[in-house]
């Protein structure tokens, strides 16, 4: 294959599907960007030629979605193999196609520079414009270098870097670690972090929760391997009535995580696992708090009914979550206690991260973790023009992020 490659005729199996209901309708979604595989601008001729020859595109995963106020989408491609061009990028449109552009610079996506970003995977895009990167720091599975896991700050109004926080070893284990996602809460002055603890292939998990506090720029470490952020015992999951990982059943712990609208409570949730949990955030903004009282103050919200990955929570107090075996995205419903399915469609094959346009609509992709990583599977069509896709989905008029409550 190559950068200019057609698609063969197929008959695409859910061609009905496109759209639940009319534009404008509650559950109306549509897809907004879709490839066979990933593919870059490339600065040169020789990185994309060795993109292609080497076939690096066979580990290139969408895993989060966000868009700024000016309308620009941005996608993070962890770099969990080897030959990822950029981590962090900006879509673009070249010859009416779907290109991604480092972000904000191929220099700061330079690999094996842990100054600069190494792999993402979890960020955000706060009420002013500015986006709050988390650096995973490891490549292709590695110990993270020393500085590489960072928290990275860019105003994106100006373009500017604002900071880059160094998340310290004895917060987030260099060999162990593997952060995940970020909320932010501007108006007390606090970020939360999922650290999912798989950073190290066949160890034990160490999956927790990492507080940083904006104002004295340091971090905490809390609800370390509880039971709440650690993979659920046993646990095994089906998506199309195949088991996900036949051979190795993946242990994923503390993944998903949202903030509520008035920043009261932190929700979060393991891959391996399929409770919603929660936490008042008062005990985790005082560092004093002792980390016995936080074990003993976590609430299983109850069953979402499926495995998820990504959170958001929008700013009237609903949290939605992308719905694994559902193939689609669900919302629970604090004021009563429940859960339902939002939208779900059979192209929607492990639905990643799940982001707030600020103009009624959510944003989520869909990129088949579980095909691409899984050895024994090697079942993906590499011709097939939906095999990952950015989604859209209307919610309500004027319904945006958690990050516009009150």
């Amino acid at each position: 294959m190559n950068g200019q490659s057609q698609y063969p005729a197929y008959a695409d199996p859910y061609p009905l599907r496109q759209h639940s209901t009319q534009p404008g309708r509650r559950g109306h979604y549509e897809m907004i960007f879709h490839w066979n595989h990933l593919d870059w601008d490339f600065p040169n001729d020789e990185m994309k030629k060795e993109f292609y020859e080497k076939e690096y595109w066979k580990k290139c995963m969408p895993a989060g979605i966000k868009m700024d106020r000016q309308g620009h989408y941005y996608v993070s491609v962890p770099r969990w193999a080897h030959g990822i061009p950029a981590t962090l990028n900006k879509i673009v449109i070249k010859d009416g196609k779907p290109l991604l552009e480092a972000f904000p610079s191929w220099e700061w996506n330079r690999a094996r520079n842990p100054a600069v970003l190494q792999s993402v995977l979890g960020y955000e895009i706060d009420e002013y414009n500015r986006m709050w990167i988390l650096d995973q720091g490891k490549i292709a599975y590695e110990t993270s270098p020393e500085g590489s896991q960072k928290l990275v700050i860019i105003d994106l109004d100006r373009n500017q870097l604002i900071d880059s926080i160094q998340i310290p070893n004895e917060i987030a284990n260099y060999r162990t670690s593997f952060l995940n996602d970020i909320v932010v809460d501007n108006k007390n002055g606090f970020a939360y972090i999922t650290d999912s603890g798989n950073g190290w292939p066949d160890h034990p998990l160490d999956g927790g929760i990492i507080v940083f506090n904006i104002r004295t720029r340091t971090f905490r470490r809390v609800l370390d391997r509880h039971f709440s952020t650690q993979d659920f015992p046993g646990f095994h999951f089906e998506i199309d009535n195949r088991p996900v990982f036949t051979n190795k059943p993946i242990k994923i712990g503390a993944d998903g995580i949202a903030l509520s609208a008035e920043r009261k409570v932190l929700y979060y949730c393991q891959v391996t696992g399929r409770n919603l949990y929660a936490i008042d955030t008062s005990l985790l903004q005082d560092f004093q708090t002792p980390l016995e009282v936080i074990s003993r103050s976590v609430r299983a919200v109850g069953s979402k009914g499926t495995t998820t990955d990504g959170m958001h929570a929008d700013h009237q107090g609903n949290v939605f979550y992308t719905m694994l075996e559902g193939k689609g995205i669900g919302f629970y419903q604090p004021e009563d206690n429940s859960f339902h399915q939002f939208v779900s469609d059979d192209r929607m094959l492990w639905v990643d991260g799940v982001a707030f346009d600020q103009k009624g609509s959510i944003i989520f992709n869909s990129n088949r973790l579980h095909q691409m990583f899984d050895e024994s599977r090697q079942d993906i069509n590499w011709s097939y023009p939906y095999n990952l896709i950015i989604w859209k989905a209307f919610v309500g008029h004027d319904v945006k992020s958690y990050l516009y409550g009150l």
